[in-house]
């Protein structure tokens, strides 16, 4: 059984390397395991069916449509400007924007793909008129965009709540302290990377402006506040009870409406129709991973191969540190060769068993599952959203090697090691508020 897994893996990194898109590779991969096994499909096939049907599931395409909503809305530039007048007079200031922008929007929109494609078409000729190197800004904006992952309401982690039987809201606050503290590094790498580049000041930073920047600030932020109630909104009604997370994705969706239509008037009727086509598209692909992996879960179970694999970690090592080092190495790595909900679709029936045995929290391994995945998602040599982030920007993959190596070294990494070590970082609001 171990080679045939092995195989079905293998096949699965092949296809996906190839270019095969995630969802088929995912079926190619439960194919090959249900025919070399021999498994009964009138058992396995309306297994994963009646998985489909949790009300949990329906929050991901009511945020799906929540976040293109406020996309089309133009609720990015509400937020750019909002945070430009907060730090926009400090050298380096615009890449902080950026990085906040990123953290704000992901958490509108539950989406690092909607964030950087949003964010970035709106920053990146910013960034450079401002003198900001244009593979450096591609590689800034990729990076912040995975903020979107962490920053609550989170997609992955409603899917990793599913899948592990967790509550979704303890899984959303066990990610905001690890996205604040990359928030933190991000920003702190932003202004050394950029001290000694020769800048353009922003035209608005004047005399004018200055005297009137209180003025402005408060004008910028009642602007900016319809958009920035939704995740309040969202995360204050799962909180207190008034609402489940799929009636919350609903209010979202629905509120989401008249912002971009009346506030913000980015969004037009005619929009509706592109909306709705692509998150249907978006939420088809993601059910029917979901399906092949509610299968693949169940033969994992009925074949104990969650035990399998902690009994050949534990040949090699029965030091908790070194083992949970090499589980993160496989989830980077998976991070590297799909998308984030793949990832976690693929990882969590796998690994959640496994570091439940070493004493991990499920909560405390939400935060993991999302640092590494969001880490995997921008390490070369594969790195889907880095690339995305550099075809936006128009940037050579070369140019963004150093900068992203820099990030990743300064910023990923002491946060991974932080969150995986450090229980406590992930524990604290669920246990604080939840409790």
């Amino acid at each position: 059984m171990e080679i045939i897994l092995l195989i079905a893996l293998s096949l699965l990194i092949v296809l996906l390397l190839i270019g095969v898109p995630a969802v088929f590779a995912f079926l190619g991969a439960t194919l090959y395991l249900v025919i070399s096994q021999d498994y009964d499909p009138s058992f396995l096939l309306p297994y994963g069916y009646s998985q489909l049907s949790s009300t949990v599931l329906l929050a991901i395409p009511l945020f799906i449509i929540a976040g293109k909503l406020m996309e089309y809305g133009g609720m990015g530039k509400v937020i750019i400007d909002w945070t430009e007048i907060i730090v926009g007079k400090v050298k380096g200031g615009l890449g902080i924007v950026t990085i906040f922008a990123c953290a704000i929007f992901g958490s509108i929109s539950g989406s690092a793909m909607a964030a950087l494609s949003t964010i970035g078409s709106i920053m990146f000729g910013k960034l450079e008129e401002r003198g900001y190197p244009r593979g450096y800004s591609a590689s800034l904006v990729s990076n912040s965009s995975v903020l979107g992952l962490l920053i609550p309401p989170s997609g992955i982690m409603i899917l990793y709540a599913w899948l592990s039987n967790q509550s979704v809201l303890a899984s959303f606050l066990s990610t905001v302290i690890p996205g604040v503290i990359l928030i933190v590094l991000l920003s702190i790498i932003n202004i050394v990377y950029m001290r000694n580049k020769t800048l353009t000041s922003a035209p608005v930073l004047d005399t004018e402006f200055n005297k009137y920047k209180s003025k402005r600030f408060g004008i910028k932020t009642v602007v900016a506040i319809p958009g920035l109630v939704m995740p309040i909104l969202v995360l204050g009604g799962i909180y207190s009870g008034i609402m489940t997370t799929t009636e919350a994705a609903a209010v979202a969706a629905f509120y989401a409406i008249p912002i971009g239509l009346w506030v913000y008037k980015g969004l037009k009727f005619k929009d509706f129709k592109t909306v709705f086509v692509d998150a249907a598209t978006t939420t088809g692909i993601i059910m029917v991973m979901v399906f092949a992996i509610m299968i693949l879960s169940r033969i994992y179970v009925m074949e104990d191969i969650p035990e399998l694999i902690t009994n050949i970690l534990f040949s090699v090592t029965e030091n908790t540190i070194l083992l949970m080092l090499m589980i993160n190495v496989f989830m980077i790595i998976i991070g590297m060769l799909m998308d984030d909900v793949s990832g976690a679709l693929l990882t969590t029936p796998i690994l959640l068993p496994i570091v439940v045995n070493l004493g991990v929290d499920p909560v405390h391994f939400a935060a993991i599952l999302a640092v590494n995945l969001g880490m995997g998602n921008i390490t070369p040599p594969t790195a889907p959203l880095l690339y995305f982030g550099g075809q936006l920007a128009k940037a050579p993959i070369n140019e963004m090697l150093k900068p992203t190596l820099i990030i990743l070294l300064c910023a990923w990494l002491p946060t991974l090691i932080i969150v995986t070590y450090i229980p406590e970082v992930s524990l604290f609001l669920p246990n604080l508020l939840l409790d």
